[in-house]
């Protein structure tokens, strides 16, 4: 048995190479045979479960391997495809040549479990949760290439082929989320998803343009500083400058022969590095695209919050760590918590229950990015892990629960449920113990993780000084209203008596729920089809029904990791694998270490227990303190939840419209945007276009009197010299007519002419 857990280096890469290819050719079956293969989703699903399998015993194998002192550092393979990337000169040896790699490591081993599990959960749901819809081949087709973008991502050895991948992604989720653009027969679901996969889109964008800033920077500096300097030409012979090993010894370098100082330009590269995570984690400002995401499929929605896209954002920052600078990290550790808070408030007073989960991700999220820079890399990489878990598990429940209602998302028309889906109700209560981080359940572990590197930070460290106190407070307070919003979903939903039955339209409810004003839009009775493309089979009065086989399935293994006992399993296990040591190897780890405050870099060794107990017993009262708070808002006193609302007044206003964060962009960014192009094009019409036209009007005027005198003169003298010779021909013509007769008369006329001539004469 343990035999099957040593490392093989061509079995294992030949596994790895699998992983992404698989659904890769899943996506190319289903675009192009999809009419030929009346089981694609299965084919697809199937392929996933095989990418599950592979991902999860290569993680084991790690596991193993960390966890018996092994060494498990960096398993790279090269593919051997080598390419120019950027040219210095015409020099062509002076291009910066590229390598394909697969890289395997602790981070990456677990994060590749994490995508393959969830997203072989996410297929089998949707065959359940998608069936009847229009396009469904080409869903499964797009989450698949979606899920081989992550995939590849993840074991991309250097980080400009992560960057292809993270674009790829981008791309994918655009087409995902505006999967229902395609239907006109439903013109504001249509606008809706078509908007909301635009805006996904151009935001991601902002970050990506900092991201690829942040690659060109550490590429020049890296590869000028390895030219100019000995022990780096010593250490790294054959040194790629994007490949992460290389980065990661080469910053070491950099920064010990600076003097122990990170020189300005790893700063700015770091910046800019960090933008391409606010972009894709969702972190203030570029959070806006998240929220409106959820117009996508449910499934999509899973992907897209729990396996993939946002989770890219984090993992970057995992890979990258090494080289950020304490600025960067201040500057990480800022936007993340102000993210963890702001989100947070923003999700108590939703009533959509898929924008409470939409927001609870960028809350999250904001975690992980606090974490990371408070120094805590562990915890961050773990939350990430345990988030991506039941995270996937609370958006296919609500998925689940918005399909059992027949596709109604208000949360103020739902209750009782837990009566008619239990098994999507406890699944459901088992992820919200985790997100609150309830004692023994998985959120609890990775939340602990988080404050714990927070509190070392204000005891034994001087990181960053007052950024740990703002951080501490913004997250101990998100994780307190991380608590009631979530037991605020669950008692809404599933508590008290159903309230679907009333004769409000649904819609109305729904569009009011997230601020949209006016009538329900038009069309959009209970007969027409949902905001999800399915057909509303079923009208308001039918019965409340538990999900089909397959999406209840989905929803227990997903449930099934973030409980007590297996939740305690994967922390340690965890605790072992994602030490900075495993993560980034001996000396670098021990590098990064040396870094940290020592109650971070003791973690591992369960050293620094007064950090852990203070870390601990706030973790334990917040989430408590949470649930009690929502048990008696919403099952003591449902009266109070509104009168509080009224007496809080615009505050309440604020935040239920976002703290005005879109009208801000929009009157900052798309308005003036906006402007600017209508003068762009004002110029290009009366200036630019003028001109091409004026040259064009007098290109016509020069070829008009060219014309004129062609015709006039040229034309008039070659004509004039026809005419003259016409003339003459004609004349001469009438002496010659080929009458005999007349030729005669002629000659006697001529010869009476002649005589006449010589007589006178």
């Amino acid at each position: 048995m343990l035999g099957l857990l040593e490392f093989n280096p061509a079995l294992d890469y030949k596994l790895l190479l699998a992983v992404p290819l698989i659904p890769l050719v899943g996506y190319v079956l289903q675009i192009f045979l999809r009419n030929r293969l009346p089981h694609g989703d299965k084919i697809l699903t199937g392929g996933m479960f095989a990418v599950a399998c592979i991902t999860v015993y290569m993680a084991a194998k790690a596991i193993a391997a960390t966890h018996h002192g092994e060494p498990f550092l960096h398993h790279s393979s090269e593919v051997g495809m080598q390419f120019g990337w950027l040219y210095n000169s015409a020099n062509v040896s002076s291009q910066a040549n590229m390598i394909v790699g697969v890289f395997y490591d602790p981070l990456g081993a677990a994060m590749l479990a994490v995508v393959g599990v969830i997203s072989f959960c996410v297929h089998l749901y949707s065959q359940g949760y998608m069936h009847g819809d229009r396009r469904y081949a080409i869903f499964f087709a797009n989450i698949s290439l979606f899920t081989f973008a992550m995939l590849s991502l993840v074991l991309s050895d250097n980080i400009l082929f992560l960057f292809v991948f993270w674009e790829i992604m981008g791309l994918m989720s655009y087409l995902l989320i505006g999967h229902f653009s395609h239907d006109p027969s439903q013109p504001f679901f249509h606008r809706w998803a078509t908007w909301a996969s635009k805006k996904a889109f151009l935001t991601t964008r902002v970050g990506d343009v900092c991201l690829f800033v942040g690659i060109f920077i550490f590429y020049r500096n890296f590869r000028e500083f390895w030219a100019t300097s000995a022990a780096a030409q010593a250490a790294l012979p054959d040194f790629h400058p994007l490949r992460f090993t290389h980065m990661w010894e080469m910053g070491r370098i950099v920064v010990e022969e600076n003097g122990g100082v990170f020189p300005t330009w790893m700063t700015v590269a770091g910046l800019f590095a960090f933008g391409g995570t606010v972009g894709k984690s969702a972190q203030f400002p570029l959070h806006i695209w998240l929220p409106d995401a959820m117009a996508g499929p449910t499934p999509v929605s899973a992907m897209i919050h729990a396996a993939t896209m946002v989770a890219a954002g984090v993992f970057l920052l995992g890979r990258l760590f090494p080289l950020l600078s304490p600025d960067v990290l201040a500057v990480v550790t800022f936007f993340g918590s102000i993210t963890a808070l702001f989100a947070a408030v923003i999700g108590m007073t939703c009533y959509d229950i898929k924008a409470v989960l939409a927001y609870s991700t960028i809350s999250q999220l904001g975690f992980m990015v606090a974490a990371v820079g408070l120094g805590g890399v562990f915890a961050g990489m773990f939350h990430m892990i345990t988030h991506a878990f039941f995270k996937a598990c609370l958006f296919l429940s609500a998925g689940s629960v918005i399909h059992g209602c027949h596709h109604v998302q208000d949360m103020r028309v739902m209750g009782g449920l837990r009566k008619k889906m239990p098994i999507t109700f406890l699944c459901m209560l088992a992820s919200t113990c985790a997100i609150a981080g309830l004692p023994f359940f998985s959120g609890f572990y990775s939340k602990d993780a988080i404050l714990l590197a927070d509190w070392a930070n204000l005891l034994q460290g001087e990181f960053f000084g007052g950024w740990a106190v703002m951080a501490l407070i913004c997250l101990a307070v998100g994780a307190l209203f991380t608590s009631f919003y979530m037991f605020r979903l669950i008692f809404m939903t599933f508590f008290g008596e159903y309230r679907g039955d009333k004769k409000e339209h649904r819609y109305s409810a729904m569009l009011a729920a997230e601020g949209f004003e006016g009538p329900p839009p038009h069309g959009h009775d209970d007969d027409h089809h949902d905001d999800h493309g399915h057909d509303a089979h079923e009208d308001h009065g039918h019965e409340v029904h538990e999900s089909p086989l397959p999406m209840v399935v989905s929803l227990c293994v997903l449930a099934a990791v973030g409980l007590p006992g297996i939740a305690a399993l994967v922390n340690g296990w965890a605790e072992h694998l994602l030490e900075p040591a495993n993560m980034y190897g001996s000396a670098v780890g021990e590098w990064v270490l040396g870094r940290l405050p020592e109650g971070i870099a003791d973690h591992a060794s369960h050293i620094g227990h007064e950090s852990h107990n203070m870390a601990l017993l706030v973790s334990t009262i917040v989430a408590w303190g949470g649930l009690a708070g929502a048990i008696f808002l919403y099952l003591m006193r449902p009266d109070l939840p509104s009168r509080i609302a009224s007496k809080f007044g615009l505050a309440y206003v604020a935040v239920r419209r976002r703290f005005f964060v879109d009208e801000v962009v929009d009157a900052t960014v798309l308005r003036p945007t906006m402007r600017l192009a209508l003068v762009q094009r004002w110029i290009d019409e009366h200036v630019v276009d003028g001109l091409v036209l004026a040259i064009g009007r007098l290109g016509r005027a020069g070829g008009s009197i060219s014309a004129w005198v062609d015709r006039t003169i040229v034309d008039g003298a070659v004509n004039a010299v026809g005419l003259i010779s016409q003339s003459f021909g004609s004349a001469l013509r009438l002496l010659q007519t080929g009458r005999v007769q007349q030729y005669a008369a002629l000659a006697v006329g001529g010869g009476i002419l002649t005589a006449a001539w010589l007589i006178l004469s």
